[in-house]
């Protein structure tokens, strides 16, 4: 097969490079690979290589998928292991500035380890790979800007497995296309990208300081739920709703068709309960889509992975929506409890603490509906105060709507200078 105008040296173009490789690129450009750009590329470690049981209260860190959170790695809810397991696990250490990139479940989601905190290095999960970039080749502030582009998170949909967890095998990272400018030109473009994503994280941040006052506020009126100050009754899950908690569709996910409803996965939820801007429709037809449709004030649970214990709350101005077998769904009787008041729960530190205690550790992370439903305790203040809370909470998502919807704006214009970027035209 012919490789496009622009590219040089010996690329493999596959069904899923077609999309990044049919543009024209400067001619002082080159297609490379991920693997022809880096020193290595290498994944987590496998099956009995990791367990629970060698997990330690101290030691060298185990870094986790949640760690990398708006292309920033975080550093929380570390696990550690012991300096002779780590030494055992070294092709699986990720050193200071080395690229992460999830390569299970929320794949594509890719971070800089830009500090260890002290620590010689840290080793990286099963759903992880690392990129340790050859600088004489590519800078890195280029890389991370194409690794959280576009163009790139496409590429690796594509290429990923299509099953409930989508997966990219190490192969399939190695031998992804990046386009690679003479390095001068590379710092000059990330320059500009950068500058750019300054402003773009000054949007977000400001919709998470709203996010910070909703909480605020969650604490101020009903006190903090681990200790329940105020004596509110305490109740199970299974207790406050119509309903024990269902599992959604084993349904794979295709391409959005607007005659369908839209699919909800685990990776179609921000950590903050809003929706991501990823479309996409369920395999089957309308037998399985009535079971699993979503209600107005529904609220959905996440159940394995990196992401366990995540939630989001449905209203029905997010459309015709089913959702899918990773998530199990609680429908609240609002003859006790109100929606908003029971999400605004599952944001609070104490619910985190609980995921984090009843987690179930075999392959990945898992809590099942029936320990959601009857270990899970809520306290359960007066309806009056509920719906006072109510009305705070939609005074605040509506002055988030408006920022949310200018800074869509933001992220289409940042997202057209990136594409513009690596095409060789800023």
């Amino acid at each position: 097969m012919p490789l496009p105008y622009g590219t040089r040296g010996h690329v493999h173009v596959n069904r899923g490079d077609l999309m990044l490789t049919k543009y024209k690129l400067p001619i002082s450009w080159n297609w490379s690979t991920l693997e022809n750009i880096a020193i290595n590329v290498v994944d987590g470690p496998f099956g009995s290589d990791l367990k629970t049981s060698d997990y330690k209260p101290s030691g060298l860190p185990v870094l986790q998928g949640k760690n990398i959170t708006n292309n920033i790695f975080q550093w929380f809810d570390i696990r550690y292991v012991s300096e002779e397991k780590a030494k055992s696990l070294k092709r699986s250490h990720a050193y200071e500035n080395d690229h992460l990139l999830i390569k299970i479940g929320s794949i594509g989601y890719s971070a800089i380890l830009d500090d260890l905190q002290g620590f010689p290095f840290a080793i990286i999960p099963a759903n992880m790979a690392k990129i340790t970039p050859d600088r004489n080749k590519i800078d890195d502030r280029f890389l991370h800007h194409w690794l959280t582009g576009l163009n790139a998170k496409r590429h690796f949909l594509e290429v990923a497995s299509k099953t409930a967890q989508p997966a990219l095998s190490l192969k399939k990272i190695r031998q992804s296309p990046i386009p690679v400018p003479p390095l001068a030109e590379q710092k000059r473009i990330a320059a500009v990208l950068d500058k750019a994503a300054e402003l773009r994280a000054q949007r977000q941040q400001a919709l998470a300081k709203l996010d910070t006052l909703l909480q605020s506020v969650f604490l101020d009126m009903f006190g903090d739920p681990f200790h329940n100050p105020k004596g509110w009754t305490i109740r199970p899950l299974d207790e406050i709703c119509e309903s024990k908690g269902s599992y959604g569709s084993g349904a794979s996910a295709i391409d959005y068709d607007e005659t369908k409803p839209r699919y909800i996965r685990i990776t179609d939820i921000n950590d903050d309960g809003s929706l991501n801007s990823d479309l996409v429709s369920p395999s089957t037809d309308a037998n399985d889509w009535q079971k699993n449709t979503l209600q107005d004030g529904d609220i959905v649970f996440a159940r394995s992975g990196a992401t366990v214990g995540k939630t989001y709350l449905y209203r029905k101005g997010d459309g015709f929506c089913v959702y899918a077998g990773y998530l199990i769904k609680f429908s609240v009787d609002r003859k006790i409890m109100r929606p908003e008041f029971l999400f605004s729960y599952t944001q609070t530190e104490p619910y985190n603490i609980w995921v984090r205690s009843k987690q179930k550790v075999v392959a990945q992370p898992n809590i099942n509906a029936k320990q959601y439903g009857q270990e899970l305790l809520i306290p359960v203040p007066p309806l009056r105060l509920q719906d006072q809370f109510v009305e705070v909470v939609n005074a605040i998502q509506s002055q988030k709507a408006q920022l949310a919807d200018q800074s869509d704006k933001f992220d289409n214009l940042f997202n057209s200078l990136q594409q513009r970027a690596f095409q060789g035209n800023l």
